[in-house]
């Protein structure tokens, strides 16, 4: 029974052996030999390895859906919102038509070729760069094309049945991707470069009236899951994550949370924006989206700005005489309000864990107003959709304070998912301008035509941020 026992003791101390692997490290006065696999993972008493059980947001192929699953998410949700987008851009840009999304979604792509004939050293060597970058291609032309031609939804612009989802956006998004996943490790502003300019393609595919917000969202989401698919087949075909990952590894950042975000929320009115002008009665509620970044100079510090377009649906108005009678079934409708706002300030951050992070900020800066149009609608008037323009609205540019709250989740060390709350407060002077047929009356031309409304246009909004650190 001892022989037995002694003989299983030493055959579980050879298996034990065998198992693990050793290097050996060089001193200046002798040669010591140390145990690779103690550095990587546990062993038992006996010094056997045993495996732990990796928690299920961090393993792998979890860290990579994230980001396709959330754009996947965001075309469903403003899916039925589609035709109030395009709307947005009908009222603020109805005639813009720049093809630079044409070209711009193919630069992330010609960087990387550029870096490479440079000498600079990426996660891979040209050839096996390209092979991964060709297979990524044909996984994304796969599923759009398969997409596009069985969901065969119609474009904007109606030219065509094939606008879901956006191939040019997929294309964008792959580029991105390869871009950053051959030269994110060396910087991270090479992966922000390329998402942005990925991220400008698929805007100018709106502008152009070419794709509906959920075309885009859903293309970005398939280039993305395109590229990380077509690296982990050639990685299998390697059994290597690159070639120069080794060299890559020894590249350390400073830890500082400066960050760049892409940003979608709700804004709500604290204020009534035309309490004066007498055009609506009610607090208004619209949307804002935008870009904002910051540069930490230390953990805690760092100066930041922030780039917000915000859009406000102005109810319609019944009119009626001081009297209180309605005048007939005519109502006073007037176009959305729009502010196109930048400002720069200081940011601080604190961190609670290395996944949770709070954000402070308080910004200062400019903030300027489309113009607008106040309309008569009635059954009775003969005119198109039985509108009459009155008037003219245009705000003046004025000075916009901003002070907010952001709590991000990082869902690794270079993204993050970011709640944030702001609040905003611009002091306008609107001018009103009134129509021809107003004009002729001297009395209403002098009452009317030099009519300034002061407004105070104050507002909150809550949204989602996606946070890429550098």
């Amino acid at each position: 029974m001892k022989k037995l026992a002694l003989a299983s003791g030493i055959l579980l101390h050879l298996y034990c052996i065998k198992a693990q692997d050793t290097i050996q490290i060089k001193t200046q006065d002798t040669i010591r030999s140390r145990n690779l696999m103690e550095d990587i993972v546990p062993t038992n008493s006996t010094g056997c390895v045993f495996q732990q059980k990796t928690p299920f947001f961090k393993k792998e192929w979890v860290k990579k859906s994230v980001a396709p699953a959330l754009l996947f998410t965001a075309a469903a949700a403003t899916w039925g919102e589609k035709e109030n987008i395009r709307e947005v851009r009908n009222r603020y840009l109805p005639n813009f038509k720049v093809k630079f999304d044409d070209y711009l979604q193919y630069a992330p792509a010609a960087t990387v070729y550029g870096l490479k004939l440079a000498g600079v050293k990426g996660r891979n060597n040209m050839g096996r760069a390209t092979l991964s970058y060709g297979t990524s291609l044909v996984i994304m032309a796969i599923l759009v094309n398969s997409i596009k031609y069985t969901a065969k939804v119609e474009r904007p612009d109606g030219s065509k049945n094939n606008s879901f989802p956006s191939g040019h956006a997929a294309m964008a998004f792959t580029n991105a991707s390869f871009l950053h996943k051959e030269y994110g490790m060396v910087n991270p502003a090479y992966s922000i470069a390329g998402y942005g300019s990925a991220a400008i393609t698929g805007l100018g595919r709106n502008l152009n009236n070419r794709h509906w917000v959920p075309d885009i969202l859903a293309g970005a989401g398939i280039g993305i899951i395109s590229t990380e698919l077509g690296y982990f087949f050639i990685d299998k075909i390697y059994k290597n994550k690159g070639d120069n990952l080794s060299i890559l590894s020894r590249i350390q950042g400073n830890d500082y949370p400066s960050f760049l975000t892409l940003k979608m929320g709700t804004a709500l009115g604290t204020t009534n924006f035309l309490r004066e002008s007498e055009l609506d009665d009610k607090k208004q509620v619209g949307f804002e989206g935008g870009l904002e970044g910051a540069y930490f100079f230390s953990k805690k510090w760092g100066v930041g700005a922030d780039v917000t377009f915000s859009s406000f649906p102005i109810k319609s108005q019944r009119i009626t005489f001081d009297d209180g009678q309605d005048f007939g079934n005519h109502e006073i409708k007037t176009q959305s309000m729009g502010f196109l706002a930048a400002g720069i300030g200081p940011y601080f951050s604190h961190e609670f864990s290395d996944k949770w992070q709070l954000t402070l900020k308080l910004t200062g800066g400019y903030a300027t107003t489309a113009s607008g149009k106040v309309f008569v609608k009635g059954d009775d008037i003969d005119a198109p959709n039985h509108e009459l323009q009155i008037a003219r609205y245009k705000p003046k540019p004025a000075f916009r304070w901003n002070t907010g709250a952001a709590m991000t989740y990082r869902f690794n060390p270079g993204l993050g998912l970011t709640f944030y709350t702001d609040y905003n407060q611009i002091n306008s002077t609107i001018r009103y301008r009134f129509s021809d047929e107003i004009k002729e009356s001297a009395e209403l031309d002098q009452e009317l035509n030099h009519l300034i409304a002061k407004e105070k246009i104050n507002y909150i909004t809550l949204g989602l941020r996606l946070t890429a650190y550098f």
